[in-house]
């Protein structure tokens, strides 16, 4: 059976739900407010259901035109991500990669990978997100990237396993910490400084702070982490490839924790659009996937 209605039809009730009305609606669509009322009008007629009610001198959505709101929306955002994807395919290889991520990946490792992607495809640019937790999901959710590296899924997304990061808790090897003579609990740090790394999604979630302390400096990026826990302004939960020297040279010392010392976390590599992926981005999902050990 095929459809009795437009987009365009559908688009014309979406605008005058998201506009306001009728002649917000025809402003937007650069038409006559007379020719959005007869789309809704005809959407109404075909499907034998009324979209709105009025409510004094506003046209309110009825529980059917809510419903029919949504399914419109999720409609016209389909229509638009395949006509992008034909764009992309059409011109070969992209123009732009989008792709966020969690900065918790070994940031020398995907440099190495966008060289080598860089050399199959040196005409494509790279726009690189350094993100943190829920910064990742939102760039996914929002449509800004093609593919992401993230500890986590979001709801509606498709993932697997890329690589899994150690993080160990340190301090500076002269750190109080380290001069207690015991192995160390929790409370004993909750009198010393915690350095912790901000969320940078929109909804920052404060389960990830795990330790309860008087003293917390919370920071944008690992890098400034670090240097504040070399420097010996606090203790921290740190990436071990991003510390790898700091730990050989003896300026970091782990933190001799009876439970904890260490943490896993899972990165996973998620396509924001499988079906649609042009070839630029599998080749940059090929590369990554291969530079990766489990």
């Amino acid at each position: 059976m095929s459809p009795h209605i437009t987009l365009e039809q559908w688009r014309s009730l979406i605008e005058v739900v998201d506009a306001g009305g009728y002649a917000q609606a025809a402003e937007r669509l650069c038409k006559s407010q007379s020719a959005v009322s007869y789309a809704v009008q005809k959407i109404e007629s075909l499907l034998g259901v009324k979209a709105f009610e009025i409510q004094g001198r506003k046209a309110i959505l009825t529980p059917t035109g809510q419903m029919l709101y949504r399914r419109a929306l999720a409609l016209v955002d389909e229509a638009n991500d395949l006509e992008r994807a034909a764009h992309k395919l059409s011109a070969g290889w992209e123009a732009v990669i989008s792709i966020a991520v969690e900065i918790l990946f070994p940031s020398e490792l995907l440099l190495k990978c966008l060289q080598r992607f860089s050399m199959e495809s040196p005409g494509t640019r790279i726009e690189l997100i350094e993100s943190v937790l829920g910064g990742t999901s939102d760039a996914l959710l929002s449509g800004d990237v093609d593919l992401a590296i993230s500890p986590q899924i979001p709801s509606g997304f498709l993932g697997e396993v890329l690589m899994r990061i150690r993080l160990q808790a340190v301090a500076h090897v002269d750190h109080p910490l380290h001069h207690l003579g015991s192995e160390l609990t929790y409370r004993d740090l909750r009198a010393y400084r915690h350095v912790v790394v901000r969320d940078s999604g929109s909804k920052r979630d404060q389960r990830t702070v795990t330790v309860e302390v008087d003293q917390r400096w919370t920071v944008s990026q690992v890098a400034t982490s670090i240097q504040a826990v070399c420097m010996g302004y606090g203790f921290a939960w740190l990436p071990e490839e991003h510390i790898r020297e700091e730990l050989q040279s003896g300026i970091l010392k782990p933190l001799p924790l009876r439970d904890g010392h260490t943490r896993e976390v899972t990165l996973y590599l998620i396509l924001a659009n499988p079906d649609f992926a042009g070839p630029g981005v599998r080749c940059l999902v090929d590369i990554l996937r291969a530079s990766i050990i489990l």
